[in-house]
């Protein structure tokens, strides 16, 4: 019988054709939404409070204050979105109004704001200069208005605020362009009338999603992004992304019965019914305005490393407040400790030494090139390993070409198929022996790990536990100091 010999090329197309008929796993039933992989992906933030607390050295203001305290002779937006961008950061939300009802803009509901000021005659702009200097460095921009407004005369009046507060909200989605990010909190207390205010939060979000569909809303509840339950800069640990959206009725407010909200907050709930991730936010200072007795208090730069690790490194973002002074500029201290920060972390992160190193899985989806152990060297958030769909346990070996030493390890989830992993463990060989150098909980978008100094050339992550087929789109390992 005549042998058939069939053209290399032949074999190859073959080949692609089968690997292009895998397909990738299914999504987990709850799943990110495209803003919320771009979110997560900008893994630092900064917030800006600032206001006539500023210069009334207060963290709450009564709403009495006099419109000419505030003159930030000397502001410079730019500077702070310079300052910003140094410190990595990608993303910067400012207070647009805080408690006491001022506004950085020259709102027309109301003459508590910047238009009765002496800054500018009267003239300025603070919200438009900030977006303007923002996106000037390529960053994104989000914006806080508080619901609670202590200078509003129909605060308490639950109907006309209501109003009131959207025709401000509406001022600020409609007249700066894209804004990435919504800022709320529930913050509430009474009015004037002895009553306390009932926020409309189902009209609040559905005017959001009106000005601005492609912005995130982030509170207590969510629905886009959720408080982390502290403002240490902590998550907790597991940290999922999907959370039990019925324990909170809206920003403040758990609710009745529920247990334990801020530690839902804190962990999430993998069998929960909403993806919302969680934002760890913190400020640089002790308080979250500037205040000058404050200056030699400033969070070091090691301090900032170790918040990222345990917000970042935890599967949520790190929002940090950095406050202008009464000039209207980042003091020096708060500038330096955050560019030394970026320069610690680049430090850190400067050699991935298992980038593109030989790394072998114990099982393949479909034994397909598109789901290969080497995608997760190859520095990339759109390439993955997955295992096939009967698969809850797998290993991902890595050899190192020659004997490392190394105290980092970071793993990335493909997380637009949703988080997975319950446990993995990260071993490394030693000798003839294989020995753990940490076991865990959750993945996620980003996990970070430190750890003594091991020194190995063969390295592997054990997927101990998953929800279903495992993914993992990088994997790092690093030296630091």
């Amino acid at each position: 019988m005549k042998r058939r010999i069939f053209p290399i090329a032949v074999i190859l197309i073959a080949a692609a054709r089968f690997a292009a008929e895998v397909a990738p796993p299914a999504p987990m039933k709850i799943v990110p939404s495209p803003q919320q992989v771009a979110w997560q992906r900008l893994e630092l933030t900064m917030f800006v409070h600032f206001g006539v607390n500023t210069f009334t050295n207060r963290e709450w203001g009564e709403g009495k204050e006099d419109e000419k305290i505030f003159n930030p002779e000397k502001l410079d937006a730019r500077q702070w979105a310079k300052a910003a961008k140094a410190g990595g950061f990608k993303q910067i939300i400012l207070t647009a109004k805080h408690h006491d009802g001022f506004c950085l803009w020259p709102s027309k509901y109301t003459n508590h704001s910047v238009k009765s000021s002496p800054w500018k005659d009267g003239k300025g702009d603070v919200v438009r200069e900030f977006v303007d200097a923002a996106r000037a460095e390529g960053l994104k921009v989000g914006l806080y208005l508080s619901p609670w407004d202590r200078n509003a005369p129909s605060y308490g009046d639950s109907p006309r605020y209501n109003e009131y507060y959207r025709n401000q909200l509406t001022e600020l989605l409609s007249n700066y362009g894209e804004i990435t990010e919504v800022w709320f909190d529930g913050a509430c207390g009474e009015g004037p009338n002895g009553k306390r205010q009932v926020y409309d939060w189902p009209a609040v979000h559905e005017l959001v999603l009106k000005l601005q569909p492609a912005a995130l809303m982030f509170s207590d509840a969510g629905p886009g992004v959720r408080w982390i339950g502290n403002e240490k800069g902590t998550a907790g640990d597991p940290c999922w992304s999907v959370v039990n959206s019925k324990i909170w009725i809206a920003p403040g407010k758990a609710a009745d019965g529920a247990r334990d909200a801020n530690k839902a907050l804190q962990n999430g709930d993998p069998a929960g019914d909403a993806w919302i991730p969680g934002e760890c936010d913190v400020s640089i200072r002790p308080g979250w305005f500037n205040h000058p007795a404050e200056d030699g208090k400033v969070k070091t730069a090691d301090e900032l490393v170790d918040l990222y690790f345990k917000s970042v490194g935890r599967n949520a973002l790190m929002l940090l407040n950095v406050p202008p002074t009464r000039d209207g500029l980042f003091h020096d201290n708060d500038v330096r400790n955050m560019t030394e920060f970026r320069h610690k972390l680049d430090k850190i992160f400067a050699k991935n030494l298992a980038a593109t190193r030989p790394v072998t899985a114990t099982n393949t989806r479909g034994k397909s090139d598109a789901f290969a152990a080497a995608n997760v060297v190859d520095d990339s958030a759109y390439t993955y390993w997955a295992a096939d769909d009967n698969v809850t346990t797998a290993t991902l070996e890595f050899d190192l070409g020659s004997p490392q030493k190394f105290s980092v390890a970071m793993i990335q989830e493909y997380i637009p198929l949703g988080q997975r992993i319950e446990k993995h463990t990260l071993q490394y060989l030693d000798g003839d022996q294989w020995k753990t150098a940490v076991t865990s909980s959750t993945i996620g978008h980003k996990r970070l790990h430190r750890f003594a100094p091991v020194t190995a050339q063969k390295v592997r992550l054990v997927i101990d536990q998953s929800l279903a087929c495992p993914t993992i789109s990088n994997v790092g390992l690093y030296f630091a100091e």
